[in-house]
């Protein structure tokens, strides 16, 4: 499946990041909030994702909530992929840029797959 990954979109000195994989039909939109100073080691707090169409529609989960929280195990796996993401190696393509993508994309999908009926 194709995808477009859009990382790191946020305002200047906002604690909010967010970041959107466009596939064909639909897109994820993955909301990071972060407590502290972005300039000095912040915390990533909480993640929520949504799905929504290409014209801008939310699509319910399977429980007909809007949004999903990542929460236990996957948060703790979501704050590694996205500390590779934001790292100097991955910046200044020390490491395989592609496969990192991969991983939180693939990671995410599993997630969108788990709570929502995509049909």
């Amino acid at each position: 499946m194709n995808y477009t990954l859009e990382l790191n979109t946020q305002e200047p000195g906002s604690n909010i990041v967010f970041n959107t994989i466009v596939f064909d039909p639909f897109k994820v939109n993955i909301i990071e909030r972060y407590v502290g100073k972005m300039n000095f080691h912040p915390k990533l707090s909480y993640v929520l994702f949504k799905i929504r169409t290409l014209d801008n529609e939310i699509i319910k989960t399977r429980e007909g909530n809007g949004r999903v929280k990542i929460k236990g195990d996957h948060f703790e796996t979501y704050q590694r992929l996205v500390r590779v993401l934001n790292s100097y190696d991955y910046k200044n393509k020390l490491i395989n840029r592609k496969e990192a993508d991969q991983d939180y994309v693939h990671f995410i999908l599993s997630l969108v797959l788990a709570n929502y009926q995509l049909s």
